[in-house]
């Protein structure tokens, strides 16, 4: 598997203006709300397992792809960038990324290889998909190829010192035996 490939978890699939969610400690995943604006994912949203983006989260992934999957479906993703956010106050991340075993995104390696347009409608669609329920999202720029790797392994780190600093916690507190 190429280095720039990562598991991405979906929740939420193309097309769709559920806003799906799993819930860690039972595994399942929920129905957290219907978008309120007229809008549809343009992509595959999921997150990358085991990491902890700055809003406190797991980050954040959009997968491009041919055909919707399914909540829950894990997808080998190439990713190629990410599009940096104020969501509600807090900065936050959705890595850019394309299904890496579907041949019709073969050719596809960087941002600069996807039709601008769709960069536009992914950028259009966080600017808007909160609106209507009071939310103010400031969407950035996209960041290219090794930059985004630098955020996924800071969210990767951020991650592994979250739980060893649980770990700590539980024994201080007696909590494992």
């Amino acid at each position: 598997m190429d280095t720039n490939v990562v598991h991405a978890l979906i929740e939420i699939p193309l097309g769709s203006k559920n806003k799906y969610e799993l819930n860690e400690e039972d595994g399942r995943i929920y129905l957290d709300r219907v978008l309120y604006a007229s809008m549809i994912y343009p992509a595959e949203y999921g997150f990358v397992e085991n990491t902890l983006a700055p809003d406190g989260d797991p980050l954040d992934i959009l997968v491009i792809c041919t055909e919707p999957t399914f909540p829950g479906c894990m997808v080998p993703a190439r990713v190629l960038g990410c599009l940096s956010m104020v969501d509600n106050g807090a900065l936050d991340y959705k890595l850019i990324a394309v299904v890496d075993c579907d041949p019709h995104y073969d050719h596809v390696h960087a941002l600069d290889d996807l039709n601008p347009f769709l960069l536009k409608e992914i950028a259009n669609f966080f600017t808007n998909y909160k609106v209507l329920q009071g939310i103010k999202v400031e969407v950035g720029q996209y960041i290219k190829g090794d930059d985004a790797f630098q955020i996924i392994d800071e969210c990767r780190q951020r991650y592994l010192d979250a739980k060893a600093e649980e770990a700590v916690k539980a024994i201080l507190e007696g909590e494992v035996k």
